[in-house]
């Protein structure tokens, strides 16, 4: 198995219905009280890109997609149309969105992550596909040039020229895709369903990897 490192036809895709998911074991004690543990560290999504089908073109390309990642085989790039922005909605991406945490004069390496939630119980999500020409920079709120960083769009690690000073506040904003998998190695397609208004059913899964 390897990853494509190629999006899914975004036309459809934003067209899909799906969202994060969790594990959790709930455990119900006989005095009725409960007992919870999460088994994930982090959620993962799921889609089905069938609700962006609009046309029998559509349903090709999403054929030819399905063939050359060999099913289940191949992970690839996903846009999520509800989550692919580190600002918040109806926002441009501003170097200020996102901490990714402060320096200390020597660490160079970060992961860029995503929060969500205030100062309760926040999550962060780690981004590990990022659209490497959307990344900006901020130390103490005051935006780096480019050339100060770089971006691994593999992994979503930053690594500074030199280490930010100790103290410093480091944030970033970016867009985004999310690596994922076809959660099944069939396809059913039917030519009439496009007449009668069925919708194909195409699920796609997150992969860690």
């Amino acid at each position: 198995m390897a990853f494509h490192n190629t999006r899914f036809p975004i036309d459809i895709s934003l067209g899909a219905r799906g969202g994060p998911r969790r594990q959790t074991d709930v455990v119900t004690l006989a005095s009725g009280a409960e007992e919870r543990n999460s088994l994930w560290a982090n959620s993962r999504r799921y889609f089905d890109a069938g609700y962006g089908i609009k046309s029998l073109a559509d349903m090709q390309a999403v054929l030819e997609f399905f063939e050359e990642r060999r099913g289940r085989f191949h992970s690839f790039l996903w846009r999520d149309g509800s989550d692919f922005s580190s600002a918040p909605a109806n926002s441009q991406v501003s170097a200020g969105d996102q901490p990714l945490g402060t320096g200390d004069g020597t660490t160079t390496v970060f992961q860029l992550v995503k929060r969500y939630g205030g100062d309760f119980d926040p999550y962060d999500r780690p981004i590990t596909k990022p659209d490497a020409s959307s990344l900006l920079i901020a130390l103490d709120g005051v935006q780096v040039a480019a050339s100060d960083f770089s971006i691994d769009p593999l992994s979503g690690i930053v690594t500074f020229a030199s280490p930010p000073p100790s103290g410093a506040l480091i944030t970033a904003g970016f867009e985004f895709d999310i690596p994922v998998r076809f959660d099944s190695d069939r396809l059913e397609i039917e030519l009439s369903s496009f007449k009668a208004g069925t919708i194909p059913s195409i699920l796609v899964v997150e992969v860690f990897e």
